[in-house]
């Protein structure tokens, strides 16, 4: 289990060094990244929330210039959000279980209460829709609900909680390795970026 970052094609950005995009069109995050992969889903990231909807008027004005233009969502919006999810493969049998469109990164608390607790949880829709459900002790992972002969991976309740330990240390590592990059290639705006990363990703900061 892996978490996983969609990503747009880096076509004509050039506030920062980007990487190219992966053919699945998502971006695994942990602490073994290269800088520009970091680039990458810092630019991911901003980029979904770099929209200008402010239905109360308290935000402060979108910046002229970049990067602080570009940044703007990220840094100003209350709610934050990143497209993706967690991704599992089976790799004895090659099945690959994937949250749909109807996911984001900080949603992995659901996985937590479905370990725990049990019930179902559906991550999309047509023309994918994944579904993970606790039958007793066993967790199914069926990649399109849609479908009478999807496949699926079925894991015990322990052995998810203990790949989503996995994820929390995958995350973790991402975060480290971005508030490194950030004193790059962002140096005005290293805090609150690494501020508004840890709440996109739902951490703690180190030392906080």
């Amino acid at each position: 289990m892996e978490p996983v970052l969609e990503v747009p094609a880096p076509d004509g950005f050039g506030l920062w060094p980007v990487a190219g995009t992966t053919p699945s069109g998502f971006l695994p995050l942990g602490g073994e990244l290269s800088s520009a992969e970091v680039g990458t889903a810092v630019m991911a990231i901003a980029g979904c929330i770099d929209i200008d909807i402010d239905p109360d008027g308290d935000r402060p004005p979108r910046p002229a210039t970049a990067p602080g233009s570009f940044l703007h969502g990220l840094l100003t919006f209350d709610d934050l959000f990143a497209a993706g999810g967690l991704r599992v493969t089976d790799h004895s049998t090659g099945v690959t279980f994937l949250s749909g469109c109807c996911d984001g990164l900080g949603d992995r608390r659901d996985w937590h209460r479905l370990a725990d607790h049990g019930g179902r949880l559906g991550f999309g829709h047509d023309p994918v829709s994944p579904v993970a459900e606790r039958f007793g002790d066993t967790v199914r992972l069926t990649v399109d609900a849609e479908k009478c002969d999807s496949p699926v991976i079925e894991l015990s309740a322990s052995e998810l909680r203990r790949l989503l330990a996995g994820v929390e240390r995958d995350l973790a590592g991402f975060l480290a390795l971005a508030a490194v990059w950030a004193a790059r290639y962002l140096p005005g705006h290293r805090a609150p970026v690494t501020v508004a990363l840890a709440r996109v990703l739902g951490l703690r900061l180190p030392n906080s």
